[in-house]
């Protein structure tokens, strides 16, 4: 393992993650569970459920996460690095064309067709991040029920449904000691 490795492994999830952090999830799963091996499928999900506790974007809070376990803080500054600056740069290489062609029915017709791809990838990622065992129990799917009926059908904030889940959580879901 070499700090560019890291740097490489989130360039490429960041760069290929169209649609925003969410959607570099599984992307950034593929490399640090299967190609590079430097976390369990369980450990990634525990990265990914406390990542999401805190504010920001989720997939620079994952790559630096994996940059720190593997290598430190260095490993945690190159990957960050890996994950913003090769999309920071394509955007400001990029945001000339896209003004120049924004009504161009080409441009909408990738855009529409990416769109259900990277919710088929968020799927993904929930099924793989489900097989570890979590949700074999009741509690953990009854907890994603009452989320999902929190967020849409109430419509209460994520954030706090987050809060509330993590309150419970201590109270209801922590192993026996």
């Amino acid at each position: 393992m070499s700090i560019w490795d890291l740097f490489i492994s989130m360039a490429r999830a960041g760069l290929l993650g169209y649609g925003g952090g969410p959607s570099a999830i599984p992307l950034i799963r593929t490399e640090v569970v299967e190609r590079y091996r430097w976390l369990t499928d369980q450990e990634f999900t525990d990265a990914l459920a406390i990542a999401n506790t805190l504010p920001g974007p989720i997939a620079t809070k994952l790559s630096a996460f994996v940059g720190f376990k593997v290598a430190g803080i260095l490993g945690a500054v190159s990957a960050l690095i890996g994950m913003v600056a090769p999309t920071a740069i394509a955007v400001i290489v990029l945001v000339k064309l896209l003004l120049t062609y924004k009504d161009s029915p080409y441009l909408k017709g990738l855009i529409n067709a990416v769109r259900p791809v990277v919710v088929v990838l968020l799927l993904q990622t929930a099924w793989q991040s489900s097989q570890g065992g979590t949700f074999i129990d009741w509690k953990p799917i009854a907890m994603g029920v009452i989320a999902m009926l929190a967020i849409f059908w109430l419509k209460i904030d994520a954030v706090y449904v987050i809060l509330a889940a993590m309150v419970l959580g201590v109270l209801f879901f922590r192993p026996a000691v």
